[in-house]
């Protein structure tokens, strides 16, 4: 039944996509102004599915205030990124996203049909409901994070979509779902979208192996930086398979620090990121970064800092 949907589906959503405010609107960046891309459908929707074909036609360069992740269903087409000194092909089968506020240009090639599922995310929802699923991969996390402290950003995710993963097949659910909408079509998109973003940050991760590292005291602190919100001693001892004391004696000759230290430079870390880069509360940055209470994480950041969090952000 789906299958059958799927293509009916498709062609809706195609129609659908003019209608949508795809108007340029001036946004200041340092002392001059760029064209930019505000949320496009309806302000009350969290998660905005589109469906994109085009014969042959270049973009104004632009930027956005919402998180987009592109993938090619058919055909290909060029991205010009940063004043258009950076050029990419974006091929049948890979996924190309995009920060809010990195600015870009969507270029088709000529003569030929180029089909883009596109999968749009309020910053809100994105920073509430999908980062703190994202961020034990330190990189991918400040990937997701760097454009809001930095306005002349120009990070992208490319990479191809491996056929035996589940990415092609979430996608095109989420454009089923959200061309027959609902009532619950957006409580119905999130776990989707939720899937959908576990399966990139699996693929990207795999696309962009690092050397592991091989000292334990690397590797141990490597284990802490994708699991500081939950990390123990004891933990990774059993991970490990060493006696605390040990782990403990080790960080301190191979590292300098303690394990607590090496944990609360991760947290402060992310900590300052979350800060600066979101709008989320302090109690929610204090749950993300794995303190039980706003109070607790009031104080380390106080000792570690020497200012409070909300002195920080002023």
């Amino acid at each position: 039944m789906g299958r059958q949907r799927l293509p009916l589906a498709i062609e809706k959503l195609q129609n659908q996509f003019s209608e949508l405010d795809w108007s340029y609107h001036d946004f200041p960046v340092g002392s001059q102004n760029e064209k930019m891309y505000r949320w496009p459908g309806d302000p009350d929707e969290d998660i905005l599915i589109c469906v994109h074909k085009s014969g042959g036609i270049q973009e104004l360069f632009h930027r956005h205030d919402f998180f987009y992740f592109n993938f090619t269903y058919k055909g290909q087409y060029d991205s010009l990124s940063y004043k258009y000194d950076n050029r990419i092909t974006i091929r049948e089968g890979e996924l190309y996203a995009g920060q809010p506020f990195a600015g870009h240009a969507l270029c088709v090639h000529d003569n030929s049909e180029t089909i883009i599922f596109g999968v749009l995310i309020q910053k809100g929802t994105f920073f509430r409901s999908f980062l703190p699923m994202l961020s034990a991969n330190s990189k991918l996390f400040r990937f997701f994070l760097d454009p809001a402290t930095n306005d002349f950003s120009e990070e992208y995710l490319h990479f191809k979509i491996e056929d035996d993963c589940n990415i092609r097949a979430l996608l095109e659910m989420m454009v089923i779902e959200y061309a027959y909408k609902e009532e619950d079509t957006q409580d119905v998109l999130k776990p989707l979208v939720l899937s959908f973003l576990m399966q990139v940050a699996r693929q990207y991760c795999n696309t962009d192996r690092t050397a592991a590292p091989e000292r334990l005291s690397d590797k141990i602190a490597q284990y802490m930086g994708e699991h500081f919100d939950a990390v123990s001693l004891k933990d990774i001892a059993k991970r490990f398979s060493y006696h605390p004391n040990y782990i403990s004696a080790l960080l301190h000759r191979e590292l300098g620090k303690s394990f607590s230290k090496i944990l609360l430079e991760q947290r402060m870390e992310r900590a300052v990121i979350l800060l600066k880069g979101t709008s989320l509360s302090i109690e929610e940055i204090a749950l993300m970064l794995g303190y039980s209470n706003s109070s607790n994480f009031y104080k380390a950041f106080r000792q570690y800092f020497q200012i409070s969090p909300r002195e920080y952000i002023k």
